[in-house]
This record gives C-alpha cells, structure tokens and sequence, in this order.
C-alpha cells in the first residue's frame, strides 16, 4: 500500500535518485527500543559463542577447530551488534574513521586469517596466533570509543618500558 502512495503522490521518482547507502539508511532506522533489544540479542549471542568456544576447547580432536568457528563468530557478532545502535552506515564510517582505521583493518585480517589457518592452512599454532591477535586487536579497537583512553596506555606502556 505505501509503495502504491509513494508512486500516486510522485516520491516514488525522487526515491528513484537516492544513493546505495541512502537506501540502506533509510530502511534501517529502527525505534531505539528495537535498537536497543537487537543490540543485546546481538551480543549476547557472540558472548555465548564466545564462551560456548572457550568450552569446546577441551574437546578431543575438533575442539581446537570448535573454538576457532566458535571464537570468531562472536567476536563478529559482538561489532555487528554495536551497528544496532549507530546504524549500519554510521558505524561503517566510524570504523573507517582516521583514528579507527588501521585497528579496524588488523581486526578484520585477523578475523580472516584466523579461519584460513584453521580451514585453509590446516595450522592450528597460527590459527591460536591469530585467535590472540583478534583478542588485542579487538579491545584496540573497542578502546578507540573512549576519550583519551589509548592515549593514557601508551603512555603507561611508555613508562613500563623505561
């Protein structure tokens, strides 16, 4: 029925002129209680599978591989949660953000790589590797949305060094 109003009332051709990124905007804005309750159903489903990983470890044979499938999906489903409250487009952007950029790029190769070395490479040092390299890169990455806070470790970093 409002694709038959938009088309009568003429929006339809002004629709027609929008971008890809418009269109994904405009057909994801949820209330703030949906975005609220998919931004927790998000995270506590990558939180479980996180955990539900850390678990199968300690399976015999394919445990290692259990908790690597297990591990990285949720840690993607816990940034895909945060797109919930932002938008999908906003948080694209802030992930490419000058100060997010090189934390979101190591973070997503280390998603990558991690399941190439458990299914591709068959090499579960590197794939262990990659695991706590998505752990380091993702707190990285989770710093960077609060002031002052990567500064501050650096610097602490600095001092422990000397």
């Amino acid at each position: 029925m409002d694709k038959l109003k938009s088309v009568l009332s003429g929006e339809e051709a002004r629709r027609e002129d929008r971008t890809v990124l418009e269109a994904v905007n405009e057909a994801s804005t949820l209330g703030w209680g949906t975005r609220l309750k998919g931004f927790i159903a998000c995270f506590v489903v990558g939180a479980a599978c996180t955990v539900l990983g850390v678990c199968m470890l300690f399976l015999p044979r394919v445990g290692l591989t259990l908790f690597i499938v297990f591990y990285t999906f949720g840690n993607i489903c816990a940034l895909c949660s945060t797109m919930f409250l932002m938008g999908p487009v906003k948080q694209l952007k802030r992930m490419c953000d000058k100060t997010r950029a090189l934390a979101t790029t190591i973070m997503i190769t280390c998603l990558v790589l991690t399941l190439c070395a458990a299914f591709w490479w068959k090499n579960f040092g590197l794939a262990l590797l990659f695991c706590i390299l998505q752990v380091l890169s993702f707190s990285w990455y989770s710093l960077s949305y609060i002031p002052c806070v990567r500064e501050a470790i650096m610097k602490m970093v600095a001092v422990c060094l000397r």
